[in-house]
């Protein structure tokens, strides 16, 4: 029996895994972090004025006040049972990483104590070589630092019976360069807060900081843990790369926010229950568009914080869901025809002082504060585009973007019809010299529509990579797979560029006497006409908006390797060199690790598909060929006519021809990936396997592939099939 029909005969003998239910999640949420309240608990007076100055203000923490709170770290995570400390950091693999030291240790007169000093808790020193560094360290270069990150909380993670107690940190290079995703993202956003604060003192002198929130949606795929095992493909790329569609896919739209099925609610709720322990907030679950696609989404957490959650939840998705014999799928699209997966990245900014700066006020002064912000993110996404497409793009999002709800890879930003009259009224009211009549433009009541506001974004455009949606800006194209930080870091550093020039211009009107206000309507509405064309409410799928696109001269990207061009233009390194993000080297580096990333992703799918189009695809069509056959040759010696077998041949006929199409792609795949393989140059190596391997073997091979599963008799197909993995539980 082949392990596609073991995992179809015991599945009905599966049990759903008990999980405790808590009265109430407040009694538990948080008990594995060592928040500022257990800090004051654990730490001296001394110790904890300084670990919350440098929460809050980011000062640095001296090593002798260190060694005091990671005395009190490790009192605490020994009341929870924890013998090991990691420092837990983003290496550029797209995973998370960490190594655990214990506490214990000997005494120079070979006494055991439990020891865990200040230079611990501040710096480690991983193996750098082994993790993706661009060029930046040489194999023999191998000194790297992980340095611990205040603003981040520490954590104690349970793995079955062991507990580790974690702490966020950062990951340098010896000589100083990034070698993660969050030593960036931290550089941006207090590059934003900078920014965003000079341009609030236009209208509030208190403002002392500008917070940048983020709250992500993560979409995701459960199979069970059997058909994902008896999946080749699945295991090792994530995605399936053969499947021909179920009859009944999500054409009823009948699964979205549908009644949650039983083990997979069982699973939801363990899952949150291991989250909110770790200060998780998870707010809403439900089920998506596609069979087997659920959602789940937080409360708005500030954005390194919501990073390190989202990092963590899918680790901690992952182990929940073995112990639930079931497999949880990131991957942006690991079927074929249904909806793909995405991690809708709600963003927006708060000053200390309590406003969003996103939400419509109710006075003219805070409008026209909202409306600085409001255009400003605009021109930003206008200005750079590009750039923003190339912080999203990866293999697996290729399979994603522009299909079946994902937005597509042309940048474009969704407003409503309600805030596009405003920009409107703002582009034709605003006179080159503002007059006494002008100036009543000046308090416009954006308060009065809010009611109209609210009620057009329950409509919102599902086409749109950058939607606002009320209070904020849902950056919809990144994928589920995604590590939120790389396109935060690029959101965060264009807006804080584009306030900085908004400044500077603002402020040479006033110099040259105009009034404030006037001032900044001037510069808001040079900004609007020099963006609109970025503002698209339409059908983001129709090929009257790429041709639209085309004309307004909006780029159209689609494919990774030449996506990623744009980190490393003219533009894009003064971008990040003037705003202190990436050196002209960490980019370079950047470029050439996802272009290696993509190449890789790439590479495995061929391989995968050429091996199981060789081991299992051809062989059980090969069998039911030589079945058909025989038949065919016992009809004719039986002396029956060749009307009454005439079926059976030409069945036999178009198996014959998939299974010779299927044979000489796969060798011609094969023969392409060798001779991309011998390419020296990064870039021209993924061109070549995005054109001559994935693009030109891809969609072939899987067409006869999936015909062939259509045709021959299901009990020689080993490979369980779309309507089992995604309706069967």
């Amino acid at each position: 029996m082949s392990i596609r029909f073991q995992a179809l005969e015991n599945l009905s003998n599966k049990k759903n895994v008990e999980v405790g239910s808590p009265n109430k999640t407040t009694s538990f949420f948080a008990s594995n972090v060592f928040t500022v309240q257990v800090a004051r608990e654990f730490l001296s007076d001394e110790a904890y004025k300084s670990l919350k100055a440098s929460i809050k203000a980011g000062m640095k923490i001296d090593r002798n006040m260190a060694s005091q709170i990671a005395n009190g770290m490790r009192a605490w995570a020994e009341t929870k049972g924890v013998t090991h400390f990691t420092h837990w950091f983003q290496p550029l693999t797209g995973t998370t990483a960490e190594k655990h030291d214990s506490f214990f240790t000997l005494k120079s007169d070979g006494t055991a104590i439990e020891e865990f000093d200040g230079a611990a808790l501040i710096q480690q020193e991983p193996d750098a070589s082994s993790f993706p560094s661009g060029g930046l360290r040489a194999t023999f270069e191998a000194r790297g630092y992980t340095a611990w990150d205040p603003s981040s909380p520490p954590f104690v993670i349970e793995i079955g019976n062991g507990k580790t107690l974690c702490i966020p940190t950062i990951f340098v290079s010896y000589t100083g360069e990034s070698l993660d995703y969050k030593a960036p993202l931290l550089k941006a956003t207090e590059a934003l807060s900078k920014a965003a604060t000079e341009v609030c003192h236009y209208f509030d002198k208190n403002v002392g900081k500008v917070n940048v929130t983020l709250g992500w949606e993560q979409e995701y795929f459960v199979i069970d843990e059997a058909f994902y095992n008896a999946r080749p493909d699945l295991v090792m790329t994530g995605r399936t790369v053969f499947g021909s569609g179920s009859a009944k896919n999500q054409q009823l739209e009948d699964h979205y926010f549908g009644s949650i099925p039983e083990r997979v609610y069982a699973y939801m709720r363990d899952f949150e229950n291991e989250s909110y322990k770790l200060g998780i907030p998870l707010r809403t679950r439900h089920n998506e568009v596609a069979p087997a696609q659920f959602e789940c989404a937080p409360i708005f957490e500030e954005v390194s914080v919501a990073v390190d959650h989202n990092s963590l939840l899918m680790d901690v998705m992952d182990r929940v869901a073995r112990r639930h014999n079931l497999r949880v799928l990131l991957h942006e699209k690991p079927f074929a025809g249904i909806n793909g997966s995405g991690k809708h990245n709600n963003w927006s900014m708060a000053t200390d002082t309590g406003v969003n700066l996103l939400a419509p006020g109710k006075t003219p002064k805070t409008n026209l504060m909202f409306l600085t912000f409001f255009v400003n993110t605009i021109k930003a996404v206008h200005d750079y585009a590009d750039v923003l497409r190339a912080s999203i793009a990866s293999a697996p999002n290729d399979h994603r973007l522009g299909a079946n709800e994902a937005p597509p890879a042309i940048i474009s930003v969704f407003i409503g019809q309600y805030l596009s009259k405003v920009l409107t009224d703002v582009k034709e009211r605003v006179t080159s010299k503002m007059d006494e009549t002008d100036e009543s433009l000046l308090k416009i009541d954006i308060h009065k529509s809010i009611p109209e506001l609210l009620m057009d974004n329950t409509d919102r455009n599902r086409t749109s990579p950058f939607a606002f949606t009320g209070n904020k800006f849902e950056f919809r194209a990144v994928g589920s797979s995604a590590n939120c930080a790389n396109p935060m870091t690029v959101l965060n550093t264009i807006m804080a560029a584009t306030l900085k020039q908004f400044k500077s211009e603002v402020d040479a009107l006033i110099e040259k006497g105009e009034k404030k206000e006037i001032a900044i309507m001037h510069v808001i509405r040079e900004y609007i006409v020099k963006s609109e064309k970025v503002l698209f409410e339409g059908d983001g799928y129709s090929e009257a908006w790429e041709k639209e696109a085309v004309k307004r001269g909006l780029p159209n990207v689609k494919t990774t390797p030449l996506a990623l061009d744009a980190m490393v233009t003219k533009k894009a390194m003064a971008l990040f060199e003037g705003n202190g993000i990436y050196s002209h080297q960490e980019l370079e580096a950047r470029h050439e690790i996802e272009l290696e990333k993509y190449i890789k992703k790439v590479q495995i799918e061929s391989r995968v598909m050429a091996e199981l189009a060789t081991s299992q695809v051809l062989p059980a069509a090969i069998r039911y060929q030589n079945t058909l056959a025989n038949n065919v040759r016992g009809l004719k010696e039986a002396g029956l006519t060749e009307k009454s077998f005439k079926v059976h041949r030409e069945l036999l006929e178009k198996i014959s021809t998939h299974i010779s199409k299927v044979s000489e792609a796969v060798e011609k795949m094969t023969e392409a990936r060798k001779a991309c393989n011998n390419m020296d140059n990064t870039r021209d190596k993924a061109i070549g396997y995005q054109t001559k391997v994935k693009d030109a073997f891809f969609d072939e091979i899987r067409y006869h592939v999936d015909k062939l599963e259509l045709l021959v008799d299901d009990n020689e197909w080993s490979l369980p099939k779309y309507r089992e993995m995604l309706f069967l539980r």
